[in-house]
């Protein structure tokens, strides 16, 4: 199988590469992923600069793009065909609930999906300690269920792997998105020349306690994956909406 490989971590991190030693064993791998961090940039692509490509070692390429970019380049320069899979990940941290809007390594999975190649994002449920290896071997349980279903009908996979060792991941749980509780916040600092700035997020480690969802499976110590649809309808709101404008404007 040929298996194309980015993240929003950057080309040297832990998590990538740890799952390209893996996949080399049975696969063809390629990695391209951007030259830096390139977290909570989304499904941001870059239209009004040059784009290049470094080739870091055998198989292994760098962009000053996004990691939409890298899916776009990767298929289209680099391998110049399309693969069999895309994952992006293995990413630092989860990628969960509302959080998957923000999130570049989702957004990578995505732009595969776009182009009609079954893709899936995997994420780490740690903030430290990452077991990467037992990580790398959930995603080799279930890529090729994953590869399986094809991309026919828009689908791609958001899975969220807890930070166990690997027998003690009780299975796998498809599931929903679930609701993080963010705590937000805007933090305003007074720079050396007296002009004001500002760092905006905050703490959003709590989340809704609801069955059949992300961090419900993670929770209970399940690996997550989530279908992700590329239609963003709201289709149980069609009839409702059509009621309300029927009459025109």
């Amino acid at each position: 199988m040929i298996i194309l490989l980015t993240n929003d971590d950057g080309v040297h991190s832990e998590g990538i590469l740890t799952l390209r030693k893996y996949l080399l064993k049975k696969h063809d791998v390629c990695i391209i992923s951007p030259e830096r961090e390139r977290t909570c940039v989304a499904h941001a692509i870059t239209l009004h600069k040059p784009l290049r490509i470094k080739e870091i070692a055998g198989g292994i390429y760098s962009t000053n793009g996004t990691p939409a970019d890298c899916v776009y380049l990767g298929i289209k320069v680099v391998l110049k065909r399309a693969p069999h899979l895309i994952i992006s990940g293995i990413n630092k941290g989860p990628n969960m609930g509302q959080d998957v809007n923000y999130s570049g390594t989702v957004a990578a999975a995505k732009e595969g999906a776009f182009m009609g190649i079954p893709s899936m994002a995997v994420s780490l449920c740690a903030r430290d300690n990452f077991r990467f290896d037992d990580a790398a071997k959930n995603v080799e349980r279930i890529m090729e269920k994953i590869s399986d279903t094809g991309a026919s009908d828009n689908t791609f996979f958001n899975v969220n792997i807890p930070n166990l060792p690997l027998k003690q991941v009780k299975g796998f749980m498809v599931t929903r998105l679930g609701k993080r509780i963010y705590n937000d916040m805007v933090v305003e600092r007074v720079d050396p020349r007296g002009g004001a700035y500002y760092w905006i997020g905050g703490n959003g480690e709590n989340y809704e306690h609801i069955r059949g969802t992300d961090f419900y499976a993670i929770e209970k110590g399940y690996v997550s994956i989530t279908p992700m649809d590329l239609d963003m309808t709201a289709m149980r709101s069609i009839k409702k909406y059509r009621e309300h404008f029927r009459n025109g404007i």
